[in-house]
């Protein structure tokens, strides 16, 4: 199936990780007619992602920018409006993963970081991009949440505190956004093996192995990059606010 995204323009945060959500979407937004601003604080695997993407057939630039930065936010912007002169999909999908630790063991840095990449960070963006998007009455802003954010994860109380203010601006954003011609929605990842990261404890590794959803196995990128694609087209014109599971049955609400 085709969703109609030809000569679209999305910029997709986070999008460096060879194993992560970013680089799957870039992938399939490619490969149904986009161009891509690849992002991440990792320029050489955003770079990567831009390569792949220009395999594909279509053009591609890496940008390095801290999300949380609004300065950097701001000047990534410039950059794609100079390359591209519009930018029709804003994928929110840069954050920090789970670590495993007790609210008690976590210090005041660790709070600020996971807050301000995966919460600020999407309002930092969002704010750069959406006057572009009301300019030209059309867009597309999909943010990336988790589960955690709807059921509360212990050992992982301010990432899923983040995931759930995310859960929370896109219904208000979208209900706001609607009459201007943009569809904000949210993607809610269940059980991944993105969570598997080089920061997991062993004992939270554990634990997330031990989430299974009821289709029995861990969510993939491709997964989350398929719901992207469906979400930017014009075929989820009427989805508007909403906080979407592909999580493997996991919640069933």
């Amino acid at each position: 199936m085709e969703f109609g995204l030809r000569d679209k323009v999305a910029l997709v945060t986070g999008a460096g990780s060879p194993i992560g959500f970013g680089r799957a979407i870039s992938l399939v937004l490619a490969k149904e007619g986009c161009d891509i601003i690849a992002n991440d604080i990792d320029l050489q695997g955003a770079k990567q992602t831009a390569t792949e993407v220009e395999n594909l057939g279509r053009k591609a630039i890496s940008v390095r920018a801290d999300v949380s930065n609004i300065v950097e936010v701001n000047e990534m912007v410039k950059m794609a409006l100079e390359q591209f002169g519009k930018i029709d999909i804003l994928v929110n999908n840069a954050g920090i993963g789970i670590s495993g630790k007790p609210f008690l063991e976590m210090t005041e840095n660790e709070w600020d970081r996971l807050i301000n990449v995966n919460f600020r960070g999407i309002l930092i963006c969002t704010k750069a991009v959406l006057p572009y998007m009301i300019k030209g009455k059309s867009g597309k802003i999909i943010n990336i949440s988790s589960d955690a954010g709807r059921t509360g994860v212990p050992t992982a109380t301010i990432y899923a505190a983040t995931k759930a203010a995310v859960i929370s601006f896109t219904k208000s954003l979208g209900a706001e956004a609607a009459s201007l011609g943009i569809n904000v929605n949210g993607i809610l990842p269940g059980t991944a093996k993105t969570n598997l990261d080089r920061n997991a404890t062993p004992e939270f590794a554990k634990f997330v192995l031990s989430q299974l959803p009821p289709i029995g196995r861990l969510t993939e990128p491709i997964d989350i990059a398929n719901m992207v694609a469906f979400l930017a087209s014009d075929m989820a014109s009427d989805i508007v606010g909403q906080n979407i599971g592909v999580d493997g049955g996991f919640l069933m609400y």
